[in-house]
């Protein structure tokens, strides 16, 4: 596929999913403009990105620390917003506040105390993030369990005051079941709900994070505020 066409089907594409963004939207009662569109851009090159900017979307999303070190030096001339979605391991922490400006994955005391410490040593004040729940219950995936998020805010509270806690994420299951789907949706919204963050200055659990190619529009219905979508936008990812 030529340059060219590519970068047309990078367009088309993201004007479908916007689309269906904004009927899901409107089913649910709700604004499409209340939801914000990340494009995940795992093993797509720097190249498909521009492509999507020029296209109008401006938030990004990577998987890796490795990749996307690779990755965003090539593009700092642009206006992006790149947002950390994958499991980040303690190791990584330093890297990740450098190169990315949010975080979904925060799932764990020892990796919030890591953050806090590295953000100290860089002299940032802040730096937001969404604390991944494990709605599904499977052992695959990563993620703390819902009746571990209020001790996790706790401390996250008195010993990490410079991470914002601004809200939650979660992964459906992979299946094509859409009352499974929306079950783990709706536990997630729930809990955000139910959960007291009254006290905490740093905490506010105003976001969802969830969604994904095949099932953004069911969490759209169930409250979502930040999609991750990568195939819809950029077809298949490449090999590596």
């Amino acid at each position: 596929m030529s340059e060219t066409a590519r970068n047309t089907s990078i367009r088309d594409r993201l004007e479908s999913v916007r689309e269906r963004i904004a009927k899901a939207a409107a089913r649910a009662g709700r604004s499409p403009d209340e939801i914000v569109l990340i494009g995940v851009t795992k093993t797509h090159p720097a190249r498909t990105v521009v492509a999507a900017l020029e296209a109008g979307l401006s938030q990004f999303g990577e998987n890796r620390v490795q990749e996307a070190e690779e990755k965003i030096p090539q593009l700092e001339q642009y206006d992006i917003t790149w947002h950390m979605l994958g499991h980040l391991q303690r190791n990584k922490a330093q890297n990740a506040i450098q190169l990315f400006q949010w975080l979904h994955s925060l799932d764990s005391p020892r990796l919030a105390r890591r953050l806090q410490q590295q953000l100290e040593k860089e002299g940032m004040d802040t730096f937001p993030v969404y604390l991944q729940v494990n709605t599904s219950g499977e052992d695959s995936k990563y993620g703390i369990t819902p009746d571990r998020l209020s001790p996790l805010l706790e401390q996250i509270a008195r010993q990490c005051p410079r991470l914002r806690v601004e809200g939650l994420m979660t992964i459906a299951p992979f299946v094509d079941d859409e009352a499974v789907l929306r079950q783990s949706f709706r536990k997630l919204r729930e809990l955000r709900e139910t959960t007291d963050v009254s006290g905490y200055d740093n905490v506010s659990l105003k976001d969802l994070s969830m969604g994904m190619t095949n099932d953004f529009e069911i969490a759209i219905e169930e409250g979502a505020t930040h999609l991750r979508i990568g195939r819809a936008i950029f077809g298949e990812r490449r090999s590596r």
